[in-house]
């Protein structure tokens, strides 16, 4: 069935706010709010752990022999598919709570974009990252923001957030994970980390035009060259890669097959 929603519109309406999403805190906004992260999945991490050894004692399925697991097995998988339900339950509650409170108080909300399938590839922080949540949040912001007439910017994902000073601009070359206050050469201004990031894409909201960023003056400065790939020459040139063949060799070749 189709309805017609009336979402209350925002409460500040021409307020910005930028949002950093993280592990240690699941949102610091730059208004200096602090939201933490719940994880709701380290708090039963010793049940689950407990559970899933004692079905690794019981019988389980076997496609090789064709056994049937037994009915402790079962329960036991019940139990732990419970665990799991009552653990995503609770964290979209949260990101609903949460998004649903940005997008009724701010006009504009200011977003970085994140490369979460890349951040998985940290074993170390891989479950911490997936437990937080950070892409259903900014799709949940994405269509609530249109339900409120609000307005959603995305920064680019390589605009250095974390290494640009809020005050003065200043961009530093490198700032290691572990560095959890922002400190300025330049300028002396001492930070915390994460109020730092979010301070900084709320400030490019007016050199954004519309609602997407694609390279802002500090990211464009900033963005890596990557690793671009090797140039390669036309098949028809000497060797099998399509490089050149080097000197002399088809003159060896030829000296080859005559002496044959």
């Amino acid at each position: 069935m189709e309805i017609t929603r009336t979402d209350p519109k925002p409460s500040q309406p021409n307020a910005v706010v930028g949002v950093d999403l993280g592990v240690k805190s699941l949102a610091v906004l730059s208004t200096g709010q602090v939201i933490p992260n719940p994880k709701h999945l380290e708090a039963v991490q010793k049940t689950l752990r407990r559970l899933n050894r004692q079905a690794s004692r019981r019988i389980g399925p076997d496609k090789r022999t064709g056994q049937n697991p037994s009915s402790r097995w079962r329960s036991t998988q019940n139990r732990v598919a419970k665990l799991h339900t009552r653990v995503a339950n609770a964290r979209r509650d949260g990101l609903h709570k949460l998004s649903t409170s940005l997008c009724r108080t701010y006009g504009t909300i200011v977003l970085e974009d994140l490369n979460v399938s890349g951040m998985m590839h940290n074993h170390r922080l891989a479950r911490h990252i997936g437990g937080a949540g950070m892409a259903e949040l900014r799709r949940q912001i994405d269509y609530k923001t249109t339900w409120s007439n609000s307005r959603l910017v995305i920064a680019s994902r390589w605009y250095p957030s974390s290494k640009t000073c809020s005050d003065c601009g200043a961009v530093k070359a490198k700032l290691p994970l572990r560095v959890r206050v922002f400190r300025c050469v330049e300028c002396g201004c001492v930070l915390d980390r994460d109020l730092n990031a979010a301070r900084n894409p709320a400030a490019l909201v007016d050199e954004i035009p519309g609602g997407q960023s694609t390279a802002s003056c500090a990211g464009t400065l900033n963005k890596p060259d990557g690793n671009p790939c090797k140039t390669r020459f036309a098949r028809a040139a000497g060797t099998a890669t399509g490089r050149p063949a080097p000197t002399g060799a088809g003159q060896r070749r030829r000296h080859k097959a005559t002496t044959a």
